[in-house]
């Protein structure tokens, strides 16, 4: 069973910091049971990076966050283990989604925040 993954080309940025995320490609395509890293990149200051998803008709669910300067990942409560989030090249933050369930279709954001400014999101509509 395949599903679409499509990151949506909305970026946010503010105009004293220059804080701005967005996402790194358009779509994924998926077969249940694959793998597969959702990516955004920032420009600006980062104090903390942020993964979110929304299901159609639900609010927001908070997945994964790390600390910039620590690494320290912070995860949802309860869990989701077949999720993980990492820094890359110091301004790429990606979702690496193991095992993808057809149940993982969402709209998935990617947010900063700058502790200096309003939160910073992206999103990624998994279809």
């Amino acid at each position: 069973l395949k599903f679409k993954a499509t990151i949506k080309m909305t970026f946010f940025a503010d105009g004293i910091c220059g804080n701005v995320i967005r996402p790194n490609q358009p779509s994924v395509v998926l077969t249940e049971g694959s793998s597969t890293t959702l990516s955004c990149t920032y420009d600006g200051s980062a104090y903390s990076l942020h993964w979110y998803r929304q299901k159609p008709g639900s609010k927001p669910e908070f997945l994964l966050l790390i600390m910039k300067s620590s690494k320290t990942v912070v995860p949802a409560s309860p869990p989701h283990p077949h999720m993980a989030i990492r820094l890359r090249n110091n301004n790429d933050v990606d979702l690496e989604i193991s095992s993808a369930a057809v149940s993982d279709s969402a709209l998935y954001y990617c947010a900063l925040d700058s502790r200096f400014s309003h939160f910073k999101t992206e999103h990624t509509d998994i279809n």
